[in-house]
């Protein structure tokens, strides 16, 4: 059936096959990581063949719902469905990170606690590790022989602090952006895109800093206790939704070149500026919890 509806009905696409393409991308991507962890050689070339295959699916797809959006095919229907679409995978990623939030307070709160002798757990800490000291941050597993608690972790008020000012700048950059393109200003709109963009991959070099200096000069891993952990889930899974907040920023920015966008029809502009506020209000919690407290 065809696509183009500009009523208030309901809007029914043209078949397409990038749903079966983009289902063949993700089974060869957790095919090949099967076989890799089994020790197949050929393991990584089926996760290189369904990366490549879900990168294609999203060109195509994307590029297919930009120009039906272009073409005057999506009535306020659709746009009411993107809408709620965005909100829940908003939503969705909201829960992820308060997994990952709640297991740091259940860490530092509970657990620690409980492992230094606090409160009445069945004698936990002499069941455990007789010699432990329930302090924060636990950079090592401690054992029945020697227990070592490193003290230094990352600074707050260092690369985390500026981290903080220039995601907390984007966020006004974005508005600005958005408020000009509301206002057909199309010159501020560029700009203003193009500082968010900016400011972003100065995050993104800054946070590759702070890894390295501290694997090089702390010894901080993934195996560095529950805060190593932590740490690295936390702010990597967080430098990760930023790297594909920038992309999806960068493709908006090009099609705004292109002159998509209208000031009362731009929802794939709003819905980027949506996970953009949202990956800052994320990182608010971590520059809190993680490296401040």
């Amino acid at each position: 059936m065809s696509g183009t509806h500009t009523g208030t009905g309901y809007y029914l696409p043209d078949p397409s096959h990038w749903p079966i393409t983009g289902s063949i991308g993700l089974f060869s991507i957790l095919g090949g990581f099967a076989l890799a962890l089994d020790g197949h050689a050929a393991g990584k070339a089926v996760m290189v063949f369904g990366a490549l295959v879900m990168l294609g699916m999203l060109f195509g797809w994307f590029g297919t719902v930009i120009r039906e959006s272009e073409g005057g095919q999506y009535n306020s229907q659709v746009d009411v469905s993107f809408r709620w679409g965005m909100a829940w995978f908003i939503f969705s990623e909201v829960m992820f990170f308060a997994a990952f939030f709640g297991a740091l307070y259940y860490a530092r709160q509970l657990s620690v606690p409980w492992l230094g002798g606090e409160g009445d757990k069945l004698a936990t800490h002499q069941l455990l590790w007789p010699g432990f000291s329930a302090a924060w941050p636990v950079l090592s597993t401690p054992n029945t022989t020697l227990f070592m608690q490193i003290k230094e972790v990352i600074p707050a008020f260092g690369v985390p602090a500026i981290n903080t000012l220039l995601l907390l700048s984007s966020g006004v950059t974005v508005t600005i952006a958005h408020h000009a393109l509301k206002h057909n200003n199309r010159g501020l709109l560029l700009l203003f895109l193009f500082l968010t963009i900016a400011l972003g991959v100065a995050f993104l070099s800054l946070q590759a800093h702070e890894y390295g200096e501290a694997y090089r000069a702390k010894g901080l891993t993934l195996n560095s206790g529950i805060y190593g952990s932590t740490f690295f889930m936390l702010t990597g899974f967080h430098g990760l939704h930023v790297t594909l907040g920038a992309i999806m920023l960068t493709v908006i920015w090009l099609r705004c070149l292109r002159g998509h966008f209208k000031p009362n029809h731009h929802f794939g502009f709003e819905a980027v500026a949506w996970y953009w506020h949202f990956v800052d209000v994320v990182w608010l919690g971590l520059f809190i919890f993680v490296y401040w407290l």
